[in-house]
C-alpha cells in the first residue's frame, strides 16, 4: 500500500549550511506520526520543505505516490497538505473569523461555513470570540486558532509544528486531546514536538531526528520504552 506521505533521503541547506542531511520517513493514512529530536535537529526545516516553503537539495517528497518536491506551496496546499507552523503565525490585527477564512483561501467548494462551525465546535472559545482580534488571545487560544485555520483547507495531512510550545500543562493536555480527536475524525497528522513523552504516547509511529538525520524509528510506544530515547529526550539514565 502506498503511504500518504513518503520522505526519501531528504537534504536541505540554507546556503552553505546543511540543516537536513538524510531524513527518511513515511506516514500512512489515518496515522499520527511524530518527529522528535533536539533543537536544531532539522525537524522544522523538514516540515517547511514538505509544505513547499523550502526546496530540497537532494532526495524526494511523495504525496499519494507522486513527487511534490518541486511544487509551489499553494499547489501542495491544494493537494491536501496543511501546515500549522511553529509560533502560530496568526494575523493579530484580524479577527478569529478572518483568520479562519484565510485558511480556506484555496477552496472553491461551498462547505467553508460548515467547516468553520466544525472548528467552533472543536474550540468553543473561538466561536464565542469570533469577532475579536487574534492578537488579544492567550497563547493557548492562539494555538487553537492556528490549528483551526490549518483545518479550514480540509487537509488530508495536517502538519503541526511544536503545538505545545509555551503552553501550560493543562492547555498542553487540551491540545493533545484535540490532536487525538482530529485523528478519530479521519485526519492524518505529522507532529513535530519537543514534548517527546506526550508525542510518542499519542503516535502510531515515531522517528528520531538527530543532526539532520533519521536515527531511530518504530511504533510510538516502542520508542517510548527505548532506553536510548528515554536517556536522550526524557532525562533518564
Amino acid at each position: 500500500m502506498t503511504a500518504l506521505l513518503e520522505v526519501r533521503n531528504l537534504s536541505v541547506a540554507y546556503g552553505a549550511i546543511e540543516a537536513v542531511r538524510d531524513v527518511s520517513f513515511s506516514v500512512e493514512e489515518g496515522q499520527i506520526v511524530s518527529l522528535i529530536g533536539s533543537n536544531g535537529a532539522g525537524k522544522t526545516t523538514t516540515l517547511r520543505t514538505i509544505s513547499g516553503l523550502l526546496r530540497p537539495k537532494a532526495g524526494d517528497i511523495l504525496f499519494e505516490g507522486k513527487s511534490i518536491a518541486d511544487a509551489a506551496a499553494h499547489e501542495i496546499l491544494e493537494k491536501g497538505v496543511s501546515h500549522c507552523p511553529e509560533g502560530r503565525r496568526l494575523f493579530g490585527r484580524m479577527t478569529v473569523e478572518e483568520n479562519l477564512h484565510l485558511g480556506a483561501y484555496v477552496r472553491k467548494d461551498n462547505g467553508v461555513a460548515k467547516d468553520m462551525e466544525r472548528v467552533y465546535e472543536l474550540f468553543p472559545v473561538l466561536g464565542q470570540r469570533r469577532n475579536q482580534k487574534a492578537g488579544l488571545f492567550s497563547g493557548g487560544e492562539q494555538q487553537m486558532l492556528a490549528i483551526g485555520r490549518a483545518m479550514m483547507s480540509k487537509p488530508r495531512l495536517l502538519m503541526l509544528d511544536e503545538p505545545s510550545m509555551g503552553l501550560s500543562p493543562i492547555m498542553t493536555q487540551r491540545i493533545f486531546d484535540t490532536i487525538s480527536e482530529l485523528q478519530s475524525q479521519g485526519t492524518t497528522i505529522l507532529l513535530v514536538e519537543q514534548n517527546a513523552l506526550a508525542a510518542l504516547a499519542l503516535s502510531d509511529r515515531g522517528y528520531v531526528v538527530d543532526l539532520g538525520r533519521t536515527t531511530l524509528e518504530g511504533p510510538g510506544h516502542d520508542l517510548l520504552a527505548d532506553t536510548r530515547v528515554r536517556a536522550a529526550y526524557l532525562g533518564e539514565d
